[in-house]
């Protein structure tokens, strides 16, 4: 897929975004905005109004963080992926099998996530060494 001129504006802008929202400036930014929102309660008698002001005002910036946040861990959920690729790729005696996993079913990620469970338990009894049936390797302790 070939990224558009809008799609690589929102790229940009989640990731400045998600970097800035998560340094302590951007907590004493929103503390600050909700400590001046309470000294203004009796200004305006703590109406429906001043409380309307604060949780609307939150629910926006919560609704438009989400789809940021979202993109960054997609983004960051790709790369780790293509890092682990090129580790199994690289890796003598690894599988390539593996490389894929996370486009599988569920339920042959569960059957393949359950045999990896098994090796570990023949390893940590010290019973198993070798293959199981599974065409996957054991990993030796």
């Amino acid at each position: 897929m070939r990224p558009t001129k809008a799609h690589r504006w929102f790229e940009v802008l989640a990731k400045r975004v998600a970097r800035h929202a998560g340094q302590p400036p951007a907590f004493a930014l929103a503390a600050g905005v909700i400590v001046l929102w309470l000294a203004l309660g009796p200004v305006f008698g703590f109406s429906d109004t001043w409380q309307l002001v604060v949780n609307t005002g939150t629910t926006i910036v919560t609704f438009l963080m989400v789809f940021l946040v979202q993109s960054t861990q997609n983004r960051d959920g790709e790369a780790i992926q293509v890092k682990l690729d090129e580790l199994i790729r690289a890796t003598a005696g690894a599988h390539n099998a593996l490389l894929d996993l996370e486009e599988m079913e569920e339920r042959e990620l569960d059957a393949m996530r359950q045999r990896y469970v098994e090796l570990a338990r023949k390893a940590r009894e010290g019973t198993g060494h070798g293959e199981l049936d599974t065409g996957v390797p054991e990993v030796r302790a």
